[in-house]
């Protein structure tokens, strides 16, 4: 008990202890700090009402650099049944600092948006016209899904797998996408796993699957 009542009493000892106490404090901080700000990397906030391009005069700025024209006439058609069209801050610069961004889906009869993830930004999809399957798969692998009719909204968690799919064998569906990032990323899994350069003896364990079938997964992303 004197030994303790002694240290409690040292001056050295507390001043010591407070020492590490800020220093520790201090450090949380830091990393603190520098998770938050690679958080808001993607989309930096604004300390202006709004961003535009180096280079331009805030005076003429219009309504004209507030509008995007570019899904006039819908997405555009693919061999794959799905055309899309997305409008980033890449396409649209207003976008810059706010956070958001859209994209527009046309699936035809049977046509599939197949299973990818956005690493940087949530999304949440409005069904436009037709009717479309979607599902999103969590860290534990448990997949939840639904058919959504035209009016239904679906949100994906932000960096969770997920795919849109329009069953119908007769109709078409068109679905509008909004991003809770100005470039919400797209990494699409069939063709960033089997379409990259990953050595085929990482792709057979991962998988479980023969060297011949990731050959013929890989032809399928050319």
């Amino acid at each position: 008990m004197a030994n303790v009542e002694s240290l409690s009493a040292d001056p050295g000892a507390g001043g010591l202890a407070s020492k590490n106490m800020a220093n520790s404090l201090a450090l949380f901080a830091t990393f603190a700090l520098l998770f938050f700000t690679t958080v808001q990397a993607a989309d930096p906030e604004l300390t202006t009402d709004f961003s535009i391009p180096d280079g331009t005069e805030e005076s003429k700025v219009d309504g004209v650099f507030f509008t995007y024209t570019g899904l006039r006439g819908g997405a555009p058609s693919s061999t794959t049944g799905l055309g899309h069209k997305s409008v980033s801050v890449k396409d649209f610069p207003a976008l810059n600092g706010l956070g958001v961004s859209l994209e527009l889906l046309e699936f035809a009869p049977g046509a599939v948006n197949v299973p990818h993830t956005h690493p940087r930004g949530g999304e949440i999809v409005f069904v436009v016209d037709g009717s479309v399957t979607v599902g999103t798969v969590d860290s534990n692998g448990k997949l939840y899904k639904n058919v959504l009719q035209k009016g239904d909204v679906f949100v994906f968690p932000k960096g969770l797998p997920h795919y849109q799919a329009n069953f119908d064998k007769n109709n078409k569906a068109v679905v509008v996408s909004a991003f809770g990032s100005s470039n919400a990323g797209t990494v699409s899994l069939p063709k960033n796993l089997f379409g990259s350069s990953i050595p085929d003896e990482v792709l057979t364990k991962a998988f479980k699957i023969s060297a011949d079938t990731i050959q013929q997964l890989r032809t399928a992303q050319n």
